[in-house]
């Protein structure tokens, strides 16, 4: 029986193969919630590779979705994962343990973030005094919006919701601490959860990867300024430079953008997982 497309998003598409879904890395690129037109050339390899190091790395601290990595169709080799279906969570977990992005400006504006609240003071890429959650939602359509603890509660029940902070913190912690000694410093990320059918919480999609974390070199690390990104932030960056109102269609990348876009994910793979990228 063939594969049936089930969901396309941003960048990954999903199928169904019975019983099982397989997740496909596409070489898309989207800032802004909105796909730009130029692929980024090893992409979605890199960040299946990475997400696959990375749920080894973490499999004493949370279960993963993944079923095979190898037992996908040839054409998806080295992009797709065969993973177990379950049901997702509406939230997404967002763990910071340095002042940026939406959370530097929500810090500015309030001295908090996601009704978090952070010493004053802090200037902009400051080491948190400790890793913060600061979940959002996770919209069909449209941007997402902050959540507080107390509102994913609401959403999710009070179980689910303390698994969920406390399993973000858990993977922030492990993979910032593992990053740094490789040189690399993990400013925030994003995961995403789903429930077992035993209503466990299954770590799913991707994790700790240039497209769902800021990535800074530790060595070039200096609070009081922007950082440079080994992300997809480099992107959001160069898109801020043009005169583009954030809304469809997006602009095509020029090639010297790409080429070091895809430059930083090569080499934040590299750092982290200390194996070279043969693509």
């Amino acid at each position: 029986m063939a594969v049936q497309l089930v969901h396309s998003g941003k960048v990954r598409d999903l199928y169904a193969d019975g019983e099982d879904l397989i997740l496909v890395a596409s070489d898309r690129v989207s800032v802004y919630d909105v796909i730009l037109p130029t692929p980024i050339p090893d992409k979605g390899k890199i960040l299946t590779q990475l997400s696959l190091w990375w749920f080894g790395q973490l499999a004493d601290v949370v279960p993963n979705h993944v079923i095979s990595a190898t037992d996908v169709p040839p054409e998806w080799a080295g992009r797709a994962i065969r993973c177990r279906r379950l049901g997702m969570v509406p939230v997404e977990c967002i763990a910071r343990g340095y002042l940026a992005g939406l959370g530097l400006a929500s810090y500015r504006q309030t001295g908090t973030i996601s009704g978090v609240e952070l010493p004053p003071g802090l200037a902009e890429g400051a080491q948190l005094p400790e890793p913060v959650y600061t979940p959002t939602t996770k919209a069909a359509a449209g941007h997402d919006e902050p959540m507080s603890y107390d509102e994913t509660v609401q959403a999710v029940g009070a179980g689910v919701a303390a698994d969920l902070r406390r399993i973000t913190l858990e993977v922030y912690r492990r993979g910032a601490s593992l990053a740094i000694e490789r040189g690399v410093v993990i400013a925030d990320t994003k995961l995403e959860f789903g429930l077992g059918t035993d209503g466990s919480v299954i770590l799913a999609d991707e994790v700790l990867t240039p497209d769902s974390s800021r990535f800074w070199p530790a060595d070039e690390w200096q609070p009081g300024r922007p950082q440079h990104s080994l992300d997809k932030q480099f992107v959001r960056d160069w898109s801020a430079t043009l005169d583009w109102d954030r809304t469809p269609p997006g602009p095509p990348i020029p090639d010297e953008i790409v080429t070091a876009t895809r430059d930083r994910y090569i080499d934040v793979y590299q750092r982290l997982t200390g194996e070279t990228w043969r693509g």
